[in-house]
């Protein structure tokens, strides 16, 4: 793996991403999610952009201080391919790079609209499939997906779901 990726593999990534399924996706539960990566953001300074959306649609957006208008940019950039596959936008990318794949070529999908960066994660529900996306910019890739999941483990552990 590259440093850009943190050493993720595909099959880690997937196996987190089955760890943080969740029982369910209301919008109260998505402006939670929200209100908890504003929580850690704040705590430690970090200058980002968080939304949470219901696929499409966005019902949850923080500009935090020291984030930059093009953090919006890429957060729609990033959903884009969650919407498409399904996936993290994280996974997406190491799985090219495992694959030793151009990803948007492979998926017929423009860069100017995609990014395969850390920070969009897809908001699984059991038995549902994607509901959502929990969407971070700001910080490098790497981080921004390791925020998301931190994120989303302490919804699930505060509602009992995750040890």
């Amino acid at each position: 793996m590259t440093q850009t990726t943190g050493g993720f593999t595909s099959a880690g990534l997937a196996l987190e991403a089955q760890t943080l399924t969740l029982p369910s996706l209301s919008i109260v539960e998505a402006v939670e999610i929200g209100e908890i990566a504003v929580q850690f953001a704040r705590e430690r300074a970090h200058p980002i952009g968080i939304e949470v959306r219901l696929l499409e649609w966005t019902v949850f957006h923080v500009s935090l201080p020291g984030s930059k208008p093009e953090n919006d940019s890429w957060m729609n950039r990033k959903a884009r391919v969650v919407l498409a596959t399904g996936h993290s936008s994280m996974y997406e990318r190491v799985l090219a790079e495992e694959q030793g794949i151009d990803w948007y070529i492979a998926k017929g999908l423009p860069e100017e609209t995609h990014a395969i960066h850390g920070g969009g994660l897809a908001l699984n529900v059991k038995g549902v499939g994607l509901a959502g996306i929990l969407l971070i910019s700001g910080l490098p890739q790497v981080q921004d997906h390791l925020l998301g999941v931190e994120v989303i483990a302490e919804f699930l552990a505060r509602k009992g779901e995750l040890a």
